[in-house]
C-alpha cells in the first residue's frame, strides 16, 4: 500500500502531502510533509504536539501520533502544479500506541464498529447549505453575492459559474456529486453528494467545506457554513439522510429500513431507530447544532424545525421520511432536519447512530406522525396539548440536556465529551458577555 501510494503521488506530480484530522469542535488541522517523506510516514506515522489542539491533551501528555488512512488520498485540484498538494486523513494515537480517545474520527469509528458487530452498515447523506458573500472592504456585515432564490436559473449568473466550478473541484476530489442549486435565501447554495458509509461521508463533508472555501477564495468571495449569517432570511442546514444496511445477503446489500408492507415503507427497525433520534433530540442538538449561532436558525418561520416530531410530507417536522422511486428499496431512509454545517460531522454521525441504536435496543416506538399539521404555526399551548417536545432555545440549554444524556456522552467517551462540553461552554460564556450591535441600537439612547 505504501509503495502504491507513493508511486501514485509521484505520478500525480504531488510536492506536498497534508496529513489531516479535526479537533473536537470540527476545525480541520493539518501537518504538511514533503512528498519524499510519505513512505516513511505511512510506515511509522508522524509525531505532533497535541497540547495546542482544542480538546486533545494537556501539556504534560502532549505527544500524539498520526497514522495515515491511505484510502483517503486525494489531490487538491486547485493547487498550482509547482506546489501541487494532496491530502490524506489520519487517525490519532496516543504515546501508548492506542487509538486516542478524544479523536473525533476515532469516536465515529468506535460507534461504527458497534454497528458492524450487529451486521449493520450505517449510511449517511448530508445536504450542506452555504452562503457566498462578497468581500466587503473589511466590513463584517455580509453582502450576498447574488440575488437569486430557490432553484433560480440565469444563463449569465456569476454565482452559478462559481457553484459549477465548486462542483468540478468536488468531483476531482472524489465526491460523487448528485446536484447543485440555488437555495431560498440571497447568496445561499446547496450541493448534494451521494450517500455512503458514515466514515466516508464524514471525510467527504470535511473536504466539501474546505473545497467550497478554496474555490470561493479564488473568486475573491467568502464562503461560509455559519448557520444564520443574516438576520431575517433562511439559515443554512445540514439535513442528514440515514439508513442501515446489511452489508451482504447472497451477494446483495439489503436496506434494513425497508418494509414494502408499511405505509411509509419503514421496517420496525427503522421506526425504533427514528424513535431513538426523537428520544435524544434535545441532547443531540448540542452536537449537531453546536454553535451559539445555531439557535438563531432553529426558530419558527425560516424552514428550520423547532418541534420534535416526524412526518413524510411535512417539512416543518424534525424528521422527514422522503419519498422514493417505486421499487427502489435502497432509497428508504430517515432525514434528520435540524443538524447544521457548523457541526463536527464525525461527532454528529456518531451521536446520531448512538441515539438510533438506543431506540432499537429499547424497542422504542415513535409518536404519531404530523403529516397533516403545519407545526410551524402551532401555538405554544397547542404544542403542549399534543405532547410535542421543543428543541432547546440556546446552546446553553442544549449543553445542559446533553449533560444528562448518558447514551450520547458514552458514544463520545468521557474525555472527548468533557473536552467538547468545556469548549462549548467557553463559547457560550464569551457570547454571553459580548455586547452586540442590536444591544447598542436598542439601549444606548433609550436606557
Amino acid at each position: 500500500m505504501a509503495i502504491d501510494l507513493v508511486a501514485r503521488a509521484r505520478q500525480d506530480g504531488v510536492k506536498f502531502v497534508c496529513l489531516q484530522f479535526t479537533d473536537v469542535v470540527g476545525t480541520i488541522k493539518s501537518v504538511d510533509i514533503p512528498v519524499h517523506r510519505l513512505a516513511e510516514v505511512i510506515a511509522d506515522g508522524i509525531w505532533f504536539d497535541g497540547s495546542s489542539v482544542e480538546g486533545f491533551a494537556r501539556i504534560q501528555e502532549s505527544d500524539m501520533l498520526l497514522r495515515v488512512d491511505a484510502a483517503t488520498y486525494r489531490v487538491f485540484p486547485w493547487s498550482e502544479p509547482e506546489r501541487r498538494r494532496a491530502r490524506v486523513f489520519c487517525d490519532v494515537f496516543g504515546a501508548d500506541g492506542k487509538p486516542f480517545d478524544s479523536d473525533p474520527r476515532g469516536a465515529l469509528k468506535r460507534m461504527l464498529a458497534k454497528a458492524r458487530a450487529r451486521g449493520w452498515e450505517f449510511n449517511t447523506g448530508p445536504e450542506l447549505e452555504f452562503f457566498l458573500f462578497r468581500r466587503n472592504g473589511g466590513d463584517i456585515h455580509p453582502v450576498p453575492y447574488d440575488t437569486g432564490s430557490y432553484f433560480d436559473f440565469s444563463a449569465r449568473d456569476e454565482a452559478q459559474r462559481v457553484r459549477n466550478q465548486i462542483i468540478s473541484n468536488l468531483i476531482a476530489m472524489g465526491l460523487n456529486v448528485e446536484m447543485g442549486h440555488h437555495e431560498v435565501a440571497l447568496g445561499q447554495h446547496e450541493i448534494d453528494f451521494q450517500y455512503a458509509d458514515a466514515l466516508s461521508t464524514a471525510d467527504n463533508a470535511v473536504a466539501f467545506k474546505y473545497t467550497v472555501k478554496a474555490v470561493a477564495n479564488m473568486h475573491d468571495l467568502t464562503a461560509t457554513f455559519m448557520p444564520k449569517p443574516v438576520f431575517g432570511i433562511n439559515g443554512s442546514g445540514m439535513h442528514t439522510h440515514m439508513s442501515l444496511f446489511e452489508p451482504s445477503r447472497g451477494g446483495k446489500r439489503v436496506n434494513l429500513f425497508y418494509n414494502p408492507k408499511d405505509e411509509f415503507l419503514l421496517s420496525p427497525l427503522a421506526y425504533s431507530f427514528m424513535a431513538g433520534l426523537i428520544e435524544h433530540a434535545r441532547a443531540l442538538a448540542a452536537i449537531v447544532a453546536p454553535s451559539v449561532n445555531s439557535y438563531k436558525r432553529i426558530v419558527p418561520g425560516y424552514e428550520a424545525p423547532v418541534f420534535v416530531c416526524w412526518a413524510q410530507i411535512n417539512r416543518s417536522a424534525l424528521i422527514r421520511i422522503p419519498r422514493t422511486t417505486p421499487g427502489k428499496t435502497t432509497g428508504t431512509r430517515i432525514e434528520l432536519r435540524f443538524p447544521d454545517p457548523s457541526c463536527n460531522p464525525y461527532l454528529a454521525f456518531a451521536a446520531m447512530l448512538a441515539a438510533g441504536m438506543d431506540g432499537v435496543d429499547r424497542k422504542l416506538k415513535p409518536p404519531a406522525h404530523v403529516n397533516n399539521v403545519d407545526v410551524y404555526h402551532l401555538k405554544t399551548e397547542d404544542v403542549a396539548a399534543r405532547g410535542i417536545p421543543v428543541l432547546p432555545g440556546s446552546l446553553l440549554e442544549a449543553l445542559d440536556a446533553l449533560a444528562k444524556d448518558e447514551v450520547l456522552k458514552s458514544a463520545l467517551g468521557s474525555n472527548l465529551y468533557a473536552a467538547f462540553d468545556r469548549a462549548k461552554r467557553e463559547e457560550w460564556d464569551d457570547y454571553r458577555i459580548h455586547v452586540t450591535d442590536w444591544e447598542i441600537a436598542r439601549y444606548l439612547e433609550n436606557a
